[in-house]
């Protein structure tokens, strides 16, 4: 049977010569992986960079759990990330935390809705955007079913209780317009993460905070 599906790309691994598979999130599989064949082709990789929004024809089959995917295509350009070295190192850290926080096989309803909401308003974002991530965070532990309310992180983000307090209760636009220097930025993801790890029972590692570090600094 083959069924049309907009997908979420968070990673991909490479299979054989010229294929991929592509880990992703959808309305329909959830967190998912496929095989994409002849994927490998530096022409076609642009494809599947982080938190890129394809369609795509499924093919499943009883043959096995690796159902195939062809015809992708994208779904939005997003040149509002792809043009900005920051937006694009957002978009690393974001799809890395999916891609280790939410289990192959799993299926949060909501989530990819909201996954796509959120990388279409980081793409629309001309100014401002430095706590996106921060605020990402907060709001997918809510996806998440945590649901917390800030007296809830306090044992992970100590001092910096007050601020998060403030990304808590602020609208999305002020909260973009709370003024941190780079290292506090920093810190909060890594408790927020913490945070995170906590409820998930897993080790996140995300190995490209490392780049916001450097970017945000």
């Amino acid at each position: 049977m083959t069924k049309n599906t907009e997908l979420t790309v968070l990673h991909t691994t490479k299979f054989g010569e010229n294929s991929l598979v592509v880990h992703t999130l959808s309305r329909e599989y959830g967190r998912r992986s496929f095989l994409v064949r002849s994927a490998g082709k530096k022409s076609s990789m642009s494809l599947y960079l982080p938190l890129s929004l394809l369609e795509a024809d499924v093919v499943e089959t009883n043959k096995s759990t690796l159902f195939t995917a062809r015809n992708l295509v994208s779904r939005h350009p997003l040149m509002g990330i792809r043009n900005n070295m920051y937006k694009n190192a957002m978009t690393m850290f974001i799809s890395e935390v999916l891609f280790r926080v939410v289990k192959e096989g799993v299926y949060e309803p909501g989530l990819y809705e909201w996954c796509e909401k959120s990388i279409l308003l980081l793409d629309a974002i001309e100014s401002d955007f430095s706590n996106f991530h921060i605020r990402f965070l907060l709001e997918l532990s809510v996806e998440l079913g945590f649901r917390p309310e800030a007296r809830d992180l306090l044992p992970f983000v100590g001092d910096h209780y007050p601020i998060v307090e403030q990304f808590m209760s602020l609208p999305f636009a002020e909260s973009m317009l709370i003024p941190l220097s780079g290292a506090v930025r920093n810190e909060i993801a890594e408790e927020i993460l913490r945070y995170i790890e906590f409820h998930t029972d897993s080790a996140v590692n995300v190995n490209s905070l490392r780049v916001l570090r450097s970017l945000f600094a």
